[in-house]
């Protein structure tokens, strides 16, 4: 070792988080995870929804429901390639709606069903159809 005094002092700061925000923005807050946003930021005041979470399915009629997806009250993606999910949240006043993307998507097992947020026992086969009691005929 040298007794040099050294050329240049670094940084006290790592390069690659130096321009990062303190304070998420608006696309990464609703990206988090539900759970983790309530922990971290306390339950959101919201009515009662449930979410379909679907992967890519190869049925003639997908298409529309991605249309029908599209125009919930939030609809996500996430992933990529084989692992690419959909995510589409409903109000009770869109049951309608949620029965016509389930009619599409629910065939496939790989089709969760999410009330508040919550995998729920029965949830396909009870409550979808108790909010299906919603729909005016």
């Amino acid at each position: 070792m040298s007794a040099e005094t050294p050329k240049y002092r670094p940084l006290e700061r790592f390069w690659p988080y130096a321009d990062l925000s303190e304070v998420p923005t608006e696309e990464e807050l609703t990206a988090l995870d539900p759970d983790l946003h309530e922990a971290l930021f306390g339950a959101r005041p919201r009515p009662f929804s449930i979410t379909l979470v679907f992967p890519a399915l190869d049925v003639p009629a997908f298409a529309v429901g991605l249309e029908i997806a599209r125009a919930s009250a939030e609809f996500r993606e996430s992933g990529a390639g084989a692992t690419l999910r959909y995510r589409a949240r409903f109000w009770s006043s869109d049951a309608a709606r949620l029965r016509d993307l389930f009619q599409i998507v629910g065939v496939s097992d790989a089709t969760d069903v999410l009330i508040d947020d919550r995998p729920v026992p029965y949830a396909r086969e009870l409550w979808l159809p108790l909010v299906w009691l919603l729909i005016r005929r």
